[in-house]
This record gives C-alpha cells, sequence and structure tokens, in this order.
C-alpha cells in the first residue's frame, strides 16, 4: 500500500498508479485525548459545532492546508504525509463559505484546473450544482466576465461556481465547507440530491450550521473545544438528547418564530 503513493518527483509516474476509494481516518490533532473516525469510501460525512470548535480546522488536516504529526490522517491507510501534495489535492475538491472567484469569464472559473475541459462538461456541473438555468439567463451565458472575486454576481451564485468547479475535477473527496450558507433550503435540497448520484462512491464531508443540511448524512460529528463528542446518525443523535438535539431544538423553534 505505502508503494503506491511512494514520494517520487516523477509526476507522470504518481499519477498513472493513483488509486484512492477515500476510507478516511481521522483523528483531531489538538485533543487532550486522541478520537478516531472512520468514514467508509462514499458516505456523507457530515460535522457540527459551535463557531470555534474546531470544525475547519480539522477539514483542514485531510489536504495539508493544516499539517499535522504522522499517523493522524490516512487515506485507505496509507499516511497522508506519504502521499505526494499534488496527487493529494488533485483528488480533493473544497468550497468555502466565501469562495475565490478570478476576474475572468464564468466558464473559465468553472473549468479552472482542467485542461481540454468542453462546454457540454461545464455546463453537466454547472446543472448538478443547480446554476445552469440562471447562467442561460444571462445575456453573455457562459461567457459573462466575472469581476474581482466575482463582484458580478451574487453570494449564492459564487458558492454554486464554486461547487461546480470542485465537481468539475471528478474528486474523490468533496469537502463543502458551509458552501451552501448563501442559497435556500430548496436549492441545498436539489443540489444535495444532485451530489448523491454522482458522489455514489467517493466521500462527501459536510460542514454547516444548518440540521436541515446534514440530517441525511451517513454519520454526523459532533465537535465541542476541539473534541469530537458525539457521533451518529440524525435519528441516534437526536435521541441521546445532547448537543446535537440542543441545536436542533433550536432551529426548530427559530424557524416557527420566523413563521409567525
Amino acid at each position: 500500500m505505502e508503494q503506491r503513493y511512494a514520494k517520487t518527483s516523477k509526476r507522470s509516474t504518481v499519477k498513472s498508479n493513483l488509486e484512492i476509494s477515500t476510507s478516511l481516518i481521522l483523528a483531531r490533532c489538538r485533543c487532550s485525548k486522541i478520537s478516531t473516525s472512520r468514514f467508509r469510501a462514499g458516505a456523507t460525512v457530515a460535522i457540527v459545532g459551535a463557531t470555534g470548535s474546531g470544525k475547519t480546522t480539522l477539514i483542514n488536516l485531510i489536504p495539508r492546508i493544516r499539517q499535522t504529526e504522522r499517523g493522524m490522517v490516512f487515506i485507505d491507510g496509507v499516511d497522508i504525509q506519504d502521499i505526494p501534495l499534488q496527487v493529494l489535492r488533485s483528488n480533493i475538491g473544497v468550497v468555502e463559505q466565501e469562495p475565490f472567484l478570478f476576474s475572468d469569464l464564468l466558464q473559465n472559473n468553472i473549468a479552472y484546473g482542467v485542461s481540454n475541459a468542453n462546454e457540454v462538461e461545464v455546463k453537466d456541473v454547472a446543472h448538478t450544482a443547480d446554476l445552469l438555468a440562471q447562467i442561460e439567463e444571462f445575456p453573455d451565458g457562459l461567457e459573462t466576465f466575472l469581476g474581482e472575486r466575482g463582484q458580478t454576481i451574487s453570494g449564492g451564485q459564487k458558492q454554486r461556481t464554486a461547487l461546480a468547479r470542485a465537481i468539475m475535477i471528478k474528486p474523490k473527496i468533496l469537502i463543502l465547507d458551509d458552501a451552501f450558507a448563501s442559497v435556500d433550503t430548496n436549492t441545498e435540497d436539489t443540489i444535495l440530491t444532485r451530489l448523491n448520484e454522482i458522489m455514489e462512491d467517493r466521500t462527501t464531508i459536510l460542514i454547516s450550521h444548518r440540521i436541515s443540511t446534514v440530517k441525511a448524512a451517513d454519520l454526523i460529528i459532533v465537535l465541542d473545544d476541539g473534541e469530537i463528542v458525539e457521533r451518529g446518525t440524525h435519528e441516534e443523535l437526536l435521541a441521546r438528547d445532547g448537543i446535537y438535539a440542543g441545536i436542533h431544538e433550536k432551529q426548530l423553534l427559530q424557524e416557527e418564530l420566523e413563521a409567525l
């Protein structure tokens, strides 16, 4: 297994032997008590917790944006420190709450990082991100020029453009860090349904403050002050009547108040 990702300066050799099914073993690096979670390939895993609980820090360990010690994060039994950085990151798609877009055509923003991408492929991922219908309403369509950091489109359109770009590389691991914060719940449901179809054999990791976003996940992890304090399905965590159940109850109450 280790030989599969042996360190090498020959990029083409590494790529030709690449096999990642994204069975993940994650451990939080700064916990006083190490807590390990195993994510099977094809699973949707959600991470919830209060602001500052360590959600983004945790997922930043996977593409090595945040460095950790050896023996903390593995992909298919291989320590990520033994996987060449280019190989690792080329198989991980990340969408953040505040995505970075280039001052360029919309099509080029979506196809960034994929050589020889054609219009059909770009439209396919835009459809998955529930963006295609809006693109077709733009006077210049995919040729629409985005200003600096995508200032010519809305926040929700920025997030969906970034999602389409992440999907475009056909990632083995897709990380969505509060990536639906600027879209409504109906749009979010549409996108998640379409993602389930294309991520069937890959791993999706969701971070969200909305319980509605994460409740269908195969596994939900609850962080508190950098430690994994609860884990299970939506139903299991509600029955436990802990932190997750408390968040759920507060959001239900807020929805009821807003409906008045």
